[in-house]
């Protein structure tokens, strides 16, 4: 492998270092995040007296709201509390009667960390709901109020919030059998008279703080972020690794409140307007790992003609599971862009490539452990003619090294840099060899390579599936605890990772072997980074998915064993041979291209010299 290859693959890793390094915290952010937690203790207390007294002032002005006795749902303020529940083969709702809006929401397919009960998104006072309608007199906030259910059913259920026997607003609830979209309609019912005919619009207060659902804290954290869906457009999201907060002018198609592999969305029919989104981070140990807020609006027709349609999903970041939803409504609403699948070329690749092979892969029953093995030993059969274009190129500049340490000898003054490497560039032609010949393929294969980095920690299949010692693949293997922190790398050793790190660093040191340095500093020194990556890589992965840490791990060893064997059947004496044999004659070449430009560049600087010698001569 020449300098040029090499200097490619130390780009390449240089970039998924990168990558890598900017998707993680820093160490300057986690001390400043410490010093932020650090510095509010001093004023929470000051902070929680404030609070106090500001929801108690807003629970007393909405109590005697609910408690004035001209309010048109006045006798709604007093009720019994009590849940209902519906459900499907897929997921269990129960929606409250105090407010008439979702209390909980539990997935049956999907178990918790303790793999005996389902997971449950929220429940209790995780989340809230609180709708607020209008009239000349009052803000109605239906979390004061006392809702009926009527029309209930396993799936439906309507809950009404009544002002008398003939007039009220109905929160109707429909769950649909195998599916995760749960239809909402609110309807007003002979309200014309009782609601302000000019306000046509519901305000929404919508809260909920995002349970740890998976082992690791860290990298769940960095995957869940309040997302958006702008209408006619395409997403965005709140920022991840700090509180955030925005007011949003554009119209939106929904709002999610997304876990690494879970989340619950809320989809308008109208779309939200006047949208103000919170996303805050929740302190490691809590339970939690976010608290999302947003306020929002959207059309309402106070006269009851039209009913304002509204949805929510509640159920698995699974792409093609979101992809489906709305399917049977005809509505496309790209849900799936809340499985993060990289860069559009990387996604695209995903979408159409990987997604698929791992689908048809999987179907056969297999553990996700062999799934994974044989995904990357397609893959790199896919990408194996760029890897022999590689190989060949490395192998073609190897052999004619001898005749380039004749030119390095030829010019060994600085001065002659241009003139040896025109002689170089010549000598490359004559033999048809191109320095740059092996970089272009391994940028071919990067985007197939990233596209499996970005899919592996967003595929929910592998969660709580275990291989070997890793127990579940979604998330890092512990297979070392230390009770104590270690900087940068945690309270925890990845078996996975340390294999991966020690591959690395062998295949390293392989490569190494076949190029000879000699005494070059650039070369040393590339060599010196070559070695530092491969750890490097252990402390930026160790908190990543056990299932990524075992794909480069495999990846890395079938690229040894590839270049081993392409290695044993390359008879290099025999390559000589064929470019001697195809070697083109020097005084019938026309001068093109990089050479042509070289040997311009060759000429102007020696006429510049010229001129610099004669000015000194003067």
């Amino acid at each position: 492998m020449d300098k040029n290859t090499i200097t490619g693959l130390v780009l390449i890793g240089i970039l998924l270092v990168g990558f890598s390094i900017l998707s993680r915290p820093s160490k300057e952010q986690i001390e400043a995040q410490q010093r932020y937690y650090d510095s509010i203790a001093l004023v929470q207390q000051r902070e929680a007296e404030l609070k106090a007294k500001a929801e108690l002032a807003l629970a007393n002005e909405r109590n005697a709201q609910a408690a004035d006795s001209t309010s048109i749902f006045f006798n709604a303020r007093q009720g019994q509390e009590e849940t209902i529940t519906i459900q499907n083969n897929l997921a269990t709702l129960t929606v409250d009667t105090k407010g008439g809006r979702i209390a909980s929401a539990t997935l049956k397919e999907y178990m918790s960390q303790d793999k005996e009960t389902p997971v449950t998104l929220f429940n209790g006072d995780d989340a809230s709901m609180n709708f607020l309608f209008y009239n000349q007199k009052e803000t109605i906030l239906t979390e004061n109020y006392f809702f009926t259910p009527v029309n209930a059913n396993d799936s439906t259920v309507t809950m009404r919030l009544s002002a008398d026997s003939a007039s009220y607003i109905d929160f109707t609830y429909a769950m649909h059998h195998d599916s995760y979209l749960v239809d909402f309609t609110i309807r007003a019912v002979n309200m014309q008279d009782k609601l302000a005919a000019s306000t046509d619009y519901v305000d929404i207060e919508w809260k909920q703080r995002a349970r740890q659902i998976e082992r690791g804290y860290t990298y769940e954290n960095r995957l869940a972020e309040l997302t958006y869906k702008i209408a006619n457009d395409g997403t965005d999201y709140l920022s991840n690794m700090k509180d955030d907060k925005k007011e949003v002018t554009e119209p939106l198609e929904w709002i999610a409140f997304k876990n690494q592999f879970f989340s619950s969305v809320f989809l308008a029919d109208a779309n939200f307007e006047k949208t103000k989104l919170t996303s805050k981070m929740e302190q490691q140990g809590s339970g939690y790992i976010k608290d999302y807020t947003a306020d929002m609006s959207t059309t309402f027709d106070p006269t009851g003609k039209v009913p304002t349609q509204l949805y929510f999903y509640f159920g698995p970041n699974h792409y093609k599971t979101l992809s489906a939803v709305g399917e049977h409504i005809d509505k496309d609403w790209e849900l799936n862009r809340l499985v993060y699948l990289g860069w559009p070329l990387i996604r695209w690749i995903n979408k159409l490539f990987t997604i698929n092979l791992f689908d048809w892969l999987s179907g056969w029953g297999l553990s996700m452990g062999i799934v994974l093995l044989l995904m990357t030993l397609i893959v790199k059969i896919v990408v194996f003619p760029t890897t022999w274009k590689t190989y060949m190129s490395s192998a073609k500049m190897r052999v004619l090294r001898p005749k380039v340490e004749e030119i390095n000898k030829k010019y060994p003054k600085q001065e002659d840099a241009m003139k040896k490497q025109q002689e170089m560039m010549t000598l490359y032609k004559q033999y048809g060899v191109s320095p740059m010949g092996g970089c272009l393929p391994m940028l071919i294969q990067f985007p197939i390579m990233i596209a499996l980095f970005m899919f592996v920690p967003s595929a929910i299949e592998l969660r709580q599936q275990s291989f070997l010692w890793a127990d579940d693949l979604s998330t890092y293997d512990a297979f070392i605890t230390f009770p104590f922190h270690i900087p940068f790398l945690g309270s925890h050793l990845s078996l996975f990772c340390l294999l991966m790190t020690v591959t690395n660093l062998l295949n390293t040191r392989y490569m190494m072997q076949q190029q000879d340095t000699g005494a070059n500093p650039q070369m040393a020194a590339m060599k010196w980074m070559s070695y530092l990556m491969p750890i490097m890589f252990l402390f930026v992965l160790n908190d990543y998915p056990s299932g990524l840490n075992y794909y480069y791990f495999i990846s890395t060893l079938i690229s040894v064993a590839t270049t081993l064997i392409m290695r044993k059947t390359t008879n290099e004496a025999a390559l000589l041979a064929q470019l001697e044999a195809n070697k083109k004659d020097l005084k019938k070449m026309k001068t093109t291209g990089w050479a042509a430009r070289l040997e311009a560049m060759q000429k102007q600087q020696e006429e510049l010299m010229k001129q610099r010698q004669q000015q000194q001569k003067k």
